[in-house]
């Protein structure tokens, strides 16, 4: 019976896999949302500042390109991963053209310009349309002094508490003047 016991113990431990791999744990994935770019002619090029990547293994450094995006992920460093998704880019991209370089506290991704020698005024369509959305239209039509209501009525809407105080004080006094007869311009 002792020999049986022996001999099923000695088979379980052959069973068991020669080496046992710890899960490598990150934490959690931060998403970055802090960057810089510019452009030369050829790439445009995209800042991101990570204190410490340059000691990660390169392999933990992965981009991804597609004609209009790129992904970046960068896997346990500080034991959190970093993750950057920009898609919806403003021109295509070269997918074979672009890279990503690390330097120190630094990651560089190139992404390689389709068309050459071209412009690019935003990095993505989404930024494009927002900036544009903001740029006061210019009527020649209307009376100049609507376009200066316009404008104060949108600092008034995205202003806090004290901006609206102040707006309607300044208004107030204003009418206060113009009833009295004490316009002063």
């Amino acid at each position: 019976m002792q020999q049986k016991s022996q001999r099923k113990a000695e088979l379980l431990d052959n069973e068991k896999p020669a080496a046992v791999v710890a899960p490598i744990t990150t934490g959690y994935t931060v998403k970055i949302s802090n960057y810089g770019w510019d452009q030369s002619d050829k790439f445009v090029k995209i800042y991101i500042t990570l204190t410490g990547v340059h000691q990660v293994p390169t392999e933990n450094v992965q981009v991804h390109f597609t004609e209009r995006s790129f992904d970046l992920l960068v896997k346990n460093l500080n034991g959190k991963s970093y993750s950057m998704i920009v898609n919806n880019l403003l021109k295509p991209i070269s997918v074979e053209g672009s890279s990503k370089k690390v330097k120190t506290d630094t990651v560089l991704i190139l992404c390689r310009k389709k068309a050459e020698n071209t412009r690019w005024d935003y990095l993505t369509q989404v930024e494009k349309e927002c900036k544009e959305k903001e740029k006061p239209s210019y009527d020649t039509e209307t009376d100049p002094s609507e376009g200066l209501m316009n404008v104060l009525k949108k600092i008034y809407e995205d202003g806090d508490d004290d901006m609206k105080r102040t707006i309607n004080k300044a208004w107030v006094e204003s009418r206060e003047k113009q009833a009295k007869g004490d316009t002063e311009f």
